[in-house]
């Protein structure tokens, strides 16, 4: 395959940026998408040119790090994929390629395709975990969880943090990614005891971080590539009424 890539250079978080036009030549269609970047990185090197800059860790779909847009779509057309997962074959020969970073205010571009995503980390630190104070660890094969929950639980869990959601946004909302850790534990008895105060102290976090506010038109579902529903939204909201109206138990 033959492919013709605009990819979007940028030296800093300073820089104004701008796409570049690189020729993909004698790409095989079984390779993915990053090990096309690799390829496409190899040739810009042997002409002295600096290679494109993108993120990238397990290569399998779990950790979120290759984050990018690929012709408009955060992590590209496949449904339900990671850009690692995204397969040359997906593209047909003579194909035109954009490629940007993640677009947000909450993720300020580092150099081309990396973007600096700490505000999720940020937004996990003021309550994404169990903190309960319960002595010794009891076997968790002990603690009873109905099944429903339990299963409910794990969608939400499935999130990798990757930032799609906010990329798909138009207002760069994070409700998505915190709405799942957020329901995540508040779905599991290890998890309830600090839901009230979880759930207050992550969305402070979110809207201090500068992230948009949900106009419910289900971008964020439509690109997350672990299918996260947007039904957590819903229960996200109902926990943080919950926590504003209800006193801590």
């Amino acid at each position: 395959m033959d492919l013709t890539l605009y990819v979007w250079r940028q030296k800093d978080a300073k820089d104004s940026g701008r796409l570049e036009k690189y020729p993909a030549k004698s790409i095989d269609p079984n390779m993915s998408f990053l090990e096309m970047l690799d390829v496409v990185n190899e040739g810009l090197i042997q002409q002295n040119i600096e290679p494109i800059a993108f993120d990238s860790d397990c290569r399998e779909g779990i950790c979120g790090t290759c984050s990018m847009t690929i012709n408009g779509i955060p992590h590209g057309p496949e449904r339900g994929t990671t850009v690692c997962q995204l397969h040359m074959r997906k593209f047909k020969d003579g194909d035109a390629i954009y490629i940007e970073p993640f677009r947000a205010r909450a993720f300020p571009v580092l150099r081309d395709l990396i973007t600096d995503r700490s505000a999720f980390d940020r937004i996990i630190q003021a309550g994404g975990y169990v903190s309960i104070n319960t002595g010794g660890v009891p076997d968790g094969n002990a603690i009873p969880v109905p099944k429903v929950a339990q299963e409910e639980a794990m969608d939400a869990a499935q999130c990798i943090g990757c930032g799609a959601c906010v990329a798909a946004c138009k207002n760069a909302s994070a409700m998505l990614f915190v709405s799942a850790k957020v329901s995540h534990l508040a779905l599991l008895p290890q998890g309830a005891v600090e839901r009230k105060r979880r759930v207050l102290n992550m969305v402070g976090q979110m809207d201090a971080e500068s992230f948009g506010s949900c106009t419910n038109q289900y971008e964020c579902e439509a690109v997350c590539p672990k299918e996260i529903s947007v039904q957590f939204i819903a229960r996200m909201n109902r926990e943080y009424l919950q926590g504003r109206v209800l006193p801590e138990a």
